[in-house]
């Protein structure tokens, strides 16, 4: 807490800055409106991965405006690009950072285009609205509006925009973490895997996001003996794969809390109704969280697998043709692990669980992340993100263990606090189909230009001098 008059000084200080100073919102929510949807409208599906013509976009509106960049490539047409403005370097650099990539779509599930940027109803619809082109442009936005503003910074701040996020991090954060470090190094980073809820038009938290489980899969493979099928076989692998995957499926792995789940609970708690705000509470107590865990795994399974190492049994391969006994099947189990699980010892676990010598249980290839620490939630950085959430929201902050992961990892393990932000979301619209990697993915264009302003906010407090 010793940094909160600082922060509290810092806010107020932002709040009383001349007139000059003040960015004139209306231009830059037009500007805003004409780089997101260009941004959108580039197809940068990965698979197959074609970030360039988006990298060239950002490098042109930057350097238009004086503000430097570089690009880095492992792969021509997958280019990382860095954007730096320089402070006095009396404070570590601040880093933000979104991904150009975008998640493959099917055309003809869409009831706009997917690569449209189409406005209707107050919404922008397009693949990569909320993942994760809308911290993209928000990144571009803050870098403009500092450069345009002269505002004096006490820390560099460095844009990066990576490639390769939705599952080749070899092209991107990881080709920029174990070759151009030094480009990107910084103190504290700014990127996805946090957001604003919202509920009937109205905020009703904000998570931030200060760790995050790691990605892993694993293999189950039957074997058994190959036959016709009108002889059915007990070897059948199809049977053994199907009872092994129903007892993974049904396992309740063991819960562990750490730093950030204990004060998401509680802080949730405080904010919630009184029934619900029992059940969170109840998550503290050893004595009652299995029976919550109970509720949780039927009504709010996000928060059961913030409990815990999760497994989900997705893919299931077996067989060529109905009257053949096959000799080999094969399940793929998508295990989100906590940052300090050991996975041998979890592989161990599931093979007791399987307990049949006929599966064999291993590891599968998989574009994982490295285990980092819990980014603090008493740093200068949280506290001005907690500010500003008050300011722009008016609604409590909580920080959160994300289920699914994100590039900070990557950073996290090299020693950065890193915390994931995001533009208000109604709470409805992932179960409707309008969420990150649905058909429908929007972002309410109200909701886009109140995180501009938000995120400015946070970076002027943090840099500025």
């Amino acid at each position: 807490m010793r940094h909160v008059p600082l922060i509290l000084v810092t806010v107020l200080s932002v709040a009383g800055l001349s007139q000059s100073t003040q960015p004139d919102w209306s231009k830059i929510e037009q500007e805003t409106l004409q780089h997101f949807q260009a941004l959108v409208q580039f197809d940068t599906s990965d698979p197959p991965g074609r970030e360039v013509e988006a990298v060239e976009y950002l490098k042109k509106v930057l350097e238009a405006e004086g503000i430097p960049t570089q690009t880095f490539a492992l792969e021509a047409n997958r280019p990382n690009l860095v954007a730096r403005l320089k402070g006095s370097g009396r404070k570590r650099p601040l880093l933000l950072m979104g991904h150009t990539d975008v998640v493959n779509v099917d055309p003809k599930k869409w009831t706009f285009p997917p690569f449209s940027a189409t406005r209707d109803g107050g919404y922008i619809y397009g693949r990569g609205t909320v993942d994760d082109k809308d911290n993209l442009v928000s990144s571009l936005m803050v870098m403009l509006t500092l450069k345009r503003l002269k505002v004096p910074l006490d820390r560099d701040v460095i844009f990066l925009a990576e490639s390769g996020e939705e599952g080749s991090t070899r092209v991107g954060i990881q080709f920029m973490v174990n070759e151009q470090f030094p480009q990107i190094d910084a103190e504290y980073c700014l990127a996805e895997g946090g957001g604003v809820s919202r509920s009937a038009g109205a905020a009703t938290y904000a998570s931030i996001q200060t760790l995050e489980k790691l990605p892993y899969a694993v293999q189950l493979t039957a074997r058994g003996v190959a036959g016709h099928g009108s002889v059915p076989l007990k070897t059948n692998a199809v049977a053994h794969l199907a009872a092994a995957v129903a007892a993974v499926a049904n396992w309740r792995p063991e819960i562990r809390l750490n730093e950030t789940t204990s004060a998401y609970f509680r802080r949730l708690a405080e904010i919630s109704p009184p029934e619900r705000a029992a059940r969170y509470r109840a998550v503290l107590d050893p004595a009652k969280i299995k029976e919550v865990d109970e509720y949780f795994l039927e009504q709010e399974p996000r928060h059961a697998s913030m409990l815990r190492t999760s497994v989900s049994p997705n893919i299931f391969n077996a067989g060529y043709r109905v009257n053949v006994i096959p000799s080999e099947a094969v399940a793929t189990l998508d295990v989100r692990a906590l940052p300090d699980e050991k996975m041998p010892e979890f592989l161990d676990q599931i093979r007791k669980v399987v307990n049949d010598p006929s599966v064999e249980v291993t590891r599968a290839q998989r574009d994982t992340r490295p285990a980092g620490s819990e980014a603090r939630i008493d740093s200068e950085a949280f506290l001005a993100i907690e500010s500003f959430v008050k300011k722009h929201y008016n609604t409590p902050t909580l920080p959160m263990m994300q289920t699914g992961a994100t590039d900070m990892a990557y950073l996290r393990a090299k020693g950065m606090q890193c915390y994931g932000i995001g533009p208000a979301i109604d709470e409805e619209d992932g179960p409707k189909g309008f969420g990150a990697h649905s058909d429908q993915e929007r972002i309410l264009e109200s909701e886009l230009y109140r995180f501009v302003r938000f995120y400015f906010d946070v970076v002027r407090a943090l840099a500025g001098a």
